[in-house]
């Protein structure tokens, strides 16, 4: 067998060494560059994990919620789907045991859930531009929720009690103004705000601290043109013992509107009887008749008729915030989403929320 020369030998020798610390080389680079790969897609997958709401699941006729200092414990969790009320709802459902029964609550992405609120709270014939308005107050609303929820196991509820969610098939349109607005949010010296909104305003809406006993600087009663909600004027008539019962107020003879808020809106009720006379905050009084019953508290004339109040007003909802019937006359009129939020949020501004 020639094996060469000595020279040769070495030659062949030194390149076979070269080879094997190239080959090192090689793989030590390639080594580092997956694991550098692989820190890097970690680490977007992380900064872009998508931000999640927890909704306790209501029926809006039985509402029932956690006590004030109740003791609950998750009693389970699964990945499915649960049906309450003939509306289905998927993604990450955990059953929570309380003192008095069970809780359902529903994880989902925040986008998707704020589908499901646009599809809940508005029609899906409404304009794009109001439908934008009507999600980005939505997901500003759910955000501030997540942030101040406290312990709770949940961030909202499904119902009125904070905004209605529908899951389910979301109509397109709804989609694509949920789509084109993707994180954006209402803030106020750069936090979210509390984006309280409500049906129809009946012409003004509302000061919050005649409802929620506190003022933000960035709500402030407006003009509005609500004419195109049908209850922008109703009319209820109320059997008398229904509104005793609902007042706990017995031998009623008369009832008056006793004082007005800024808006114009019934502030107490004076209720005068065989035995004297009662005060009732009227935002007490609608919310014992049901919200159904007393539309809003923006009462324009109260009648007897036999055993019936006559009860006539403008508006539903408590006032505060957006008004959703205006928003849509504004987009019918032209007007953007952003013109719409600065009307009823002045001086907020709109930024991304960037997983806060």
């Amino acid at each position: 067998m020639n094996i060469g020369t000595a020279e040769q030998q070495r030659n062949r020798a030194e390149a076979a060494l070269w080879n094997k610390l190239f080959l090192k080389k090689l793989l030590r680079y390639c080594t580092t560059a997956l694991i550098s790969l692989f820190t890097i897609h970690c680490f977007l997958f992380t900064a872009y994990a998508e931000t999640t709401i927890r909704v306790l699941l209501v029926d809006g006729k039985n509402t029932k919620l956690p006590k004030k200092g109740e003791k609950i414990e998750r009693f389970g969790n699964a990945k499915g789907e649960v049906l309450l009320s003939g509306l289905k709802y998927s993604g990450s459902i955990e059953v929570w045991k309380g003192e008095n029964g069970l809780y359902i609550v529903n994880e989902v992405p925040l986008e998707d859930y704020i589908k499901g609120v646009v599809a809940g709270e508005v029609g899906n014939s409404w304009d794009i531009e109001a439908l934008k308005a009507q999600a980005v107050v939505a997901r500003t609303y759910a955000l501030y929720q997540k942030l101040h929820n406290g312990k709770m196991p949940y961030d909202l509820t499904s119902s009125v009690l904070h905004q209605v969610y529908r899951s389910g098939n979301i109509p397109e349109n709804i989609a694509k103004a949920v789509n084109d607005t993707r994180g954006e949010i209402l803030t106020y010296e750069g936090k979210p705000i509390i984006a309280y909104y409500h049906s129809t305003s009946g012409g003004m809406t509302e000061d919050p601290a005649e409802v929620f006993g506190k003022s933000y600087p960035y709500l402030k009663p407006v003009e509005t043109s609500c004419e195109l909600s049908p209850y922008f004027m109703w009319e209820k008539r109320i059997p008398v013992s229904e509104i005793e019962r609902a007042s706990n107020v017995t031998g009623i003879k008369e009832i008056m509107i006793d004082d007005l808020t800024v808006s114009n809106r019934a502030r107490d009720f004076r209720i005068i009887t065989e035995n004297g006379e009662h005060k009732i905050p009227a935002r007490e009084l609608r919310k014992s008749l049901g919200w159904d019953r007393l539309p809003s508290t923006m009462i324009t004339n109260i009648a007897k008729d036999e055993d019936f109040y006559i009860f006539e007003g403008r508006g539903y909802g408590h006032g505060v915030g957006m008004c959703q019937w205006s928003a849509l006359a504004m987009a019918k009129k032209g007007m953007s989403y952003r013109d719409i939020l600065s009307k009823f949020y002045p001086g907020t501004v709109i930024e991304l929320y960037e997983n806060r």
